[in-house]
């Protein structure tokens, strides 16, 4: 064997560095040949002997240094620690075809070893102790492949390792502590039953505990942060010359049942909360392992006897409520791209007032929401759970009720950016349980508002065009969710059984029975002409059957979209005067839009035709729904309101259209329908909004002129100034545009064996 100058030999034990006289007595003479230093042929050395050489070697340290400031890396300590290590692991490999524990394996249990170390950690004697302590543990419990988890004398000082760490932000041992959580969260992964001999005592020292085992338990030092709010009888115990005064475990003396405190939990939601982001990611990945255990005892026992949801959404409530109040809702919907894996906003963003804030909050919503999605189902569900109590009930929705508009303002659009970075199941179930209610059923007109959905509607009629508009974005994002219950609340339960059909009279067979294009008051001759298409590429010619008839489905089509696209007058059309009219555009977005919402429903199974309707039925009162009133009611004000608050109600309108429900589209986007008297639908309003624009035209000096003005500012191809009938003008524009948004949905959409639409990529610059 070659050995250095140093005196660094290699040997079956590990690579061992020895000083002196204690280097020869245990390796042999050395002597010089050659030019080289060689050894005589060792005699066996016994394992025991060395690991025992070496522990004395760590506790003589104590014993007889007198220096308190030399770190402890500057010591033996970490070498000793290393050759202990490396014993344990020479010693199972030796022992792996007996099946048996090894001698230097049971000293480390029978003495307690584990537990002095931890002693000394706390003590953090000499500086950095603690550092050493956590990466001995966390390499022995990661190395030596004999199961040391279930002994007592093991599972307890890795409780107590874990109370001394992850409390403290900022910590000097975050990097070990995390890397020790890592190897308690595999092993538990590995073996669910673990979960608890690691997070609480008591399932194994409870009453059914020998006398034996219970009489350790009370000798043994038990270190315990001085706030912990359930330790009880003060006891006393010694372990060599470093013990101290502690208290009995609460778990000992608690009734069956009780839930103790879990050190893992609160370690690890500690160091998720660490300012170096590896650490905190860890931590993160720690926790994620953890709550995912694929065992149905142990997701249950991490409910019922951890805190493990408590301490979650606690500091999800934290962050929350750390957020300035000032916090303007634009800034809000405009931060994107936060994740749990990368919680700061990218750096290429325009800074505001507590953008660092609102990032970590969205960025631990989106970590909750992580978690719930790839817990055990037992786990998941409280979670949820705990989230729409504390977060949902407690906080929000106080806020969304406040008489403050900036309350109500600032807690909207932080509930609309939840909504939209929200995606498990179980969340979005309590979710929509939390704003809609669970009461199936349908409001009545003279209702006052009782529940937070109703209240919710009332402001998007809000005296604050501010409050409407940001409630207006709430629904929108909520329609945009995979949950059949928010359109069955809001809208199909007021639909069903058709009653805004007018009864007596017998419902057509087909649409043949019907249309006739010469006679249709919203179909003429110079739209035909027209050429509208949904791309440059001349679509494909209608299909004929066999007996030469023309296929009615593309008629019908064709027909719908020319209805709405009649609807503006000439004289307040805008979009012929420019290179673009922008309905291409339209079909081109109306088709993945409606594409992308049917493929969301499929699983809801929805009928492809509404059910027939019995013409002796009497006819029942109708009630659109306040979600429909509200909306009708502003669309019927479009000339009259904001131009941003325009957009945003026929947004909404839009979304709603595009559900593949043949109710809705009924309702919505059939002008055919025969209305019940007092009913209104879409169109109707349409219909007397139009009513309305060719009386006030007459009122306007210039109109065109103005109007074409108007649309430039918009598109920006000129610069803005205040105009007379601005605001009406404004809304002018987006009732010609939103009629075309309604005739493109109409095209792709209705009805559902409609030919593929042949598309091009729109061209830039459309309205």
């Amino acid at each position: 064997m070659w050995v250095g100058t140093t005196g660094i030999c290699i040997f079956p034990l590990g690579t061992f560095t020895l000083q002196g006289k204690r280097r020869n007595a245990l390796f042999g003479e050395v002597f010089r040949g050659s030019g080289c230093y060689q050894f005589k042929r060792e005699p066996s050395i016994d394992l025991l002997e060395a690991f025992v050489e070496h522990w004395k070697g760590i506790t003589n340290y104590y014993i007889e240094s007198t220096d308190e400031n030399t770190p402890a890396k500057k010591t033996d300590i970490p070498w000793r620690l290393k050759q202990m290590l490396d014993i344990l692991v020479y010693e199972e490999k030796q022992q792996a075809a007996a099946g048996e524990t090894g001698p230097c394996l049971e000293y480390l249990l029978q003495h307690k070893i584990l537990e002095t170390l931890c002693t000394l950690g706390k003590a953090e004697y000499p500086p950095g102790m603690r550092q050493q302590v956590l990466q001995f543990f966390s390499k022995v419990l990661a190395q030596v492949q004999h199961p040391l988890l279930h002994y007592l004398n093991v599972h307890r000082p890795v409780q107590k390792l874990l109370r001394l760490g992850g409390t403290v932000p900022g910590s000097l041992t975050e990097k070990e502590e995390v890397q020790f959580t890592t190897v308690l969260c595999s092993k538990i992964q590995q073996d669910p039953a673990l979960l608890t001999y690691i997070l609480e005592g008591k399932k194994t020292i409870g009453r059914k505990a020998s006398r034996e085992t219970t009489a350790c338990l009370r000798e043994a030092a038990s270190v315990r942060d001085k706030d912990r709010p359930h330790s009880k009888a003060p006891d006393s115990g010694t372990c060599g010359a470093w013990a101290s005064n502690t208290q009995l475990p609460a778990e000992t003396q608690e009734p069956d049942g009780a839930i103790g405190e879990s050190s893992l939990i609160t370690t690890l939601i500690g160091l998720c909360k660490s300012k170096k982001g590896r650490v905190a990611l860890k931590a993160r990945e720690n926790l994620l392992l953890l709550v995912s255990v694929a065992s149905q005892a142990a997701a249950t026992y991490l409910v019922q006897s951890s805190p493990c949801c408590p301490a979650i959404v606690e500091h999800l409530c934290q962050l929350y409520q750390s957020l300035p109040s000032s916090l303007d809702p634009a800034d809000i919907a405009a931060l994107e791209g936060i994740s749990w894996r990368l919680p700061s906003a990218p750096s290429d963003e325009a800074s505001f007032p507590g953008r660092e804030a609102l990032a970590a909050f969205l960025g631990w919503f989106d970590y909750c929401d992580h978690l719930i999605t790839e817990a055990h189902t037992v786990v998941s569900d409280a979670l949820a759970k705990a989230v729409a109590e504390k977060l949902f009930v407690e906080i929000l929705q106080p806020q969304l009720l406040h008489v403050s508009e900036q309350s109500v303002l600032t807690s909207t659009a932080l509930l609309t950016v939840m909504l939209r970075q929200l995606r498990s199941p179980a969340l979005l179930w309590e979710a929509v349980a939390f704003l809609l209610g669970m009461d199936q059923q349908p409001a009545a007109p003279e209702d006052s508002p009782r529940t937070l959905c109703a209240h919710l509607i009332r402001h998007c009629d809000h005296l604050s065009d501010e409050i409407s508009i940001a409630t207006l974005r709430l629904f929108e994002e909520l329609l945009q969710k995979p949950h059949e219950q928010i359109v069955r609340s809001l809208i199909l339960c007021y639909l069903e059984g058709r009653p805004y059909v007018a009864r007596g009279s017998p419902e057509p067979e087909s649409y043949e029975d019907t249309l006739d294009l010469e006679e249709d008051p919203y179909f003429t001759d110079s739209f035909l002409d027209s050429g509208f298409q949904p791309s440059a590429k001349p679509p494909p010619a209608p299909a004929t059957n066999p007996d030469g008839k023309t296929a009615v489905t593309e008629i019908v089509n064709r027909v719908l979209s020319l209805s709405f696209l009649c609807l503006v007058p000439e004289e307040a059309k805008t979009s012929a005067f420019l290179e673009e009219t922008g309905y291409d555009t339209y079909v081109h977005d109306a088709y993945g839009l409606f594409q992308e919402c049917s493929s969301r429903v499929t699983p809801w199974g929805w009928p492809l035709a509404p059910p027939p309707l019995d013409p002796h039925e009497p006819e029942q009162p109708f009630f659109e729904g306040p979600f429909l009133q509200m909306l009708f009611d502003r669309m019927s004000r479009i000339l009259e309101q904001p131009y941003s608050l325009n957009l945003q109600v026929t947004s909404v309108l839009s979304r709603l259209a595009l559900f593949p429900h043949p109710l809705i589209h009924e309702y919505l986007l059939d002008p055919y329908t025969n209305l019940a008297p007092g009913c209104r639908s879409l169109f109707s309003v349409l219909v007397r909004v139009i009513g309305d624009l060719m009386q006030r035209i007459q009122r306007v000096p210039q109109f065109p002129g103005k109007l074409l003005l108007v649309r430039r500012q918009l598109m920006g191809q000129v610069p803005g100034e205040q105009l007379d009938h601005q605001t009406f003008l404004q809304g002018v524009v987006v009732l010609e545009e939103f009629c075309k948004e309604l005739a493109a949905i109409a095209f792709v959409k209705f009805p559902p064996q409609s030919p593929h639409l042949h598309l091009s990529k729109p061209g830039e610059g459309h309205v």
